[in-house]
C-alpha cells in the first residue's frame, strides 16, 4: 500500500510540474522593477530608467537574472517559441541594466563601460541556459542568429540603455502577449518623429535600421517596402507612400544618441 501511495504521488506531482515546465519563466520579479522604475515619456515613444531606484533593489534584479540563469536547456526547448523568446528579450534589458549599474552613476553612456579591446556589449554579462554569455551572443547568435527566431520586431523591444534605443517597456514581454507586445513596440517607435521622420524628399530613419537592413529585408523585402508597409506608423500619405516605393524618397539614417537613458 506504501508503494501505491508514493507512486500516486510521484505520478501527481510528474503531472503537476509538466504545464508549469512548459510555460515559460516566471518574470514577476522582472515586472515588478520594471514598473516601478521606468518612467514612460511622450506618450509611450521613449521611457527612462530611475537607475537609483533599480541600483536600490538590485538584490531583486538579480534574483531575476538568478532565474534566468536557473533554466535548463531541455526545459526552455519544451516552450513555445513565443516563451522562448520573451525570456531572451528580458533577460537581454536585465543583463543590461545589471551592466548599467557596475558603473552607475559614474558614467554618461553604456559606452563608458567598454575598452579599446572589448566592447561592453562583449563582456561576460549573465549565466544563461548552461554559459556564460555577452549581450552580443545573446542577441546575434541566440535571438537574430541563424538558428534564433527571425523576427525583426525584436529590435524595438531590445534596449541598450541608451536615449537612441527603443523604449524600454515598463512590463516584461511573457509569450502569451509576445506578438502584440512587439507590434505595439514597433507603432511606437516607427511614430517617434524624433527617431523616424519624413523631411522634404528624405524619410530620415534611425540607425537600427543601417546596422540590421538584412533583418527587414528577408524573403525578398526592401527596407523601402517595409518602411511604405508602416505608413500609417510613420505618418505617410498615401502619395508619400507610393513615392517612397517607387524610390522617389530617399533614406537617410540619423545619428544614434549612447546618452544613458536615465531619470533627470
Amino acid at each position: 500500500m506504501r508503494f501505491y501511495r508514493c507512486l500516486l504521488s510521484l505520478l501527481l506531482g510528474l503531472a503537476l510540474a509538466t504545464p508549469a515546465a512548459a510555460a515559460g519563466l516566471d518574470n514577476r520579479l522582472w515586472n515588478d522593477l520594471l514598473s516601478r522604475h521606468v518612467r514612460v515619456l511622450e506618450g509611450g515613444h521613449a521611457s527612462q530608467v530611475d537607475y537609483a531606484g533599480m541600483a536600490a533593489e538590485r538584490e531583486q534584479l538579480r534574483a531575476y537574472l538568478g532565474k534566468v540563469a536557473a533554466v535548463r536547456p531541455a526545459a526552455f526547448a519544451r516552450w513555445s517559441e513565443d516563451e522562448q523568446l520573451a525570456m531572451l528579450i528580458n533577460a537581454y534589458n536585465a543583463a543590461t541594466i545589471e551592466l548599467v549599474l557596475g558603473g552607475y552613476p559614474d558614467l554618461e553612456s553604456i559606452k563608458d563601460l567598454g575598452s579599446l579591446l572589448r566592447s561592453p556589449w562583449k563582456q561576460p554579462a549573465l549565466q544563461l541556459l548552461g554559459k556564460t554569455r555577452s549581450l552580443d551572443e545573446l542577441e546575434h547568435e541566440l535571438i537574430r542568429g541563424e538558428q534564433g527566431y527571425h523576427q525583426p520586431r525584436t529590435h524595438f523591444a531590445l534596449n541598450c540603455a541608451s536615449i537612441g534605443c527603443p523604449a524600454l517597456r515598463a512590463e516584461a514581454y511573457n509569450g502569451a502577449q509576445l506578438q502584440a507586445q512587439l507590434a505595439d513596440a514597433e507603432r511606437r517607435f516607427l511614430s517617434d518623429p524624433s527617431r523616424n521622420r519624413l523631411s522634404g524628399d528624405s524619410l530620415q530613419v534611425s540607425s537600427i535600421f543601417d546596422w540590421y537592413q538584412d533583418d527587414f529585408e528577408q524573403k525578398g523585402q526592401t527596407l523601402a517596402r517595409y518602411f511604405a508597409s508602416q505608413a500609417d506608423a510613420l505618418g505617410l500619405t498615401e502619395a508619400q507612400r507610393q513615392q517612397l516605393l517607387e524610390g522617389e524618397i530617399d533614406i537617410e539614417f540619423l545619428d544614434y544618441d549612447w546618452r544613458l537613458n536615465r531619470t533627470p
